[in-house]
C-alpha cells in the first residue's frame, strides 16, 4: 500500500493501533472512509494580527466535501509523520504558507460526508499566526478568505451546509481556545 494514500488507525484515545510485530495498523484512505474506521487527522487554523481566521474553499475535485468552506487546511498524517510535521507540510502544500504551529486540542467526530463515505477522525487541532495571503494549490483549494470569528459564527448558523462538518463540529472549541490565547497574549 502506498504510504501517501494510507491513514493511521487509532483507538478512541488517539493511540496508534499496532500489530503484534509493532508495525502500525494503516488502511488505504478511501477504504478507511468507506468503512468508517477511526483514524488520525490534523486541522490547521491560521489567524492574522487582526484576529481574522483564514478559511479555504475546498476544490471541486476533492473526494468528499467538495466546494465547502473549511479551516485553513486539513489532512491525515502519513504513517511515518508526527501530527506537527503533517500540519506544517500540508500548510505549505495546500496554502503556500509557512507559520509556527502549536497543537491546541484534539477532538473526535464521526459524520456521513456523502458518497458512501464516513469521516471517523481523531483530529489534532493546530493554531498559527500569519499576515501573509496564501498562494493555494488549485487542485486543493478553489478560494480563500480572511473572516472574523463573529461573521463566521453568524454564517455557520445561516448557511451551515456551506461549511465542512468538521469545522462545524469543532468551531465552538476553536473560539474558546482562541479567546483564551488572545487574553494570555495580552497579559504577557
Amino acid at each position: 500500500m502506498e504510504q501517501r494514500n494510507s491513514v493511521v488507525l487509532v483507538d478512541e484515545y488517539g493511540c496508534d493501533l499496532c500489530k503484534d510485530d509493532g508495525r502500525l495498523y494503516t488502511c488505504e484512505k478511501i477504504e478507511a472512509h468507506r468503512r468508517g474506521l477511526l483514524h488520525r487527522a490534523i486541522s490547521v487554523f491560521i489567524f492574522n494580527d487582526r484576529n481574522e481566521l483564514l478559511l479555504q474553499r475546498r476544490a471541486a475535485g476533492k473526494y468528499h466535501s467538495p466546494c465547502k468552506w473549511t479551516n485553513t487546511c486539513c489532512t491525515h498524517p502519513l504513517p511515518e509523520e508526527i501530527p506537527l510535521m503533517t500540519a506544517q507540510r500540508r500548510l505549505i502544500e495546500e496554502m503556500g504558507l509557512v507559520a509556527t504551529l502549536t497543537e491546541i486540542f484534539t477532538f473526535s467526530y464521526q459524520a456521513d460526508v456523502g458518497g458512501g463515505l464516513i469521516e471517523n477522525e481523531f483530529d489534532h487541532v493546530f493554531f498559527g499566526v500569519s499576515n501573509q495571503n496564501p498562494d493555494p494549490d488549485p487542485a486543493e483549494v478553489s478560494d480563500w478568505d480572511w473572516v472574523t470569528i463573529e461573521n463566521l459564527k453568524k454564517e455557520l448558523i445561516r448557511n451551515p451546509e456551506e461549511y465542512s462538518l468538521w469545522l462545524r463540529q469543532c468551531f465552538s472549541e476553536v473560539v474558546n481556545h482562541r479567546l483564551l490565547n488572545v487574553r494570555i497574549d495580552r497579559m504577557q
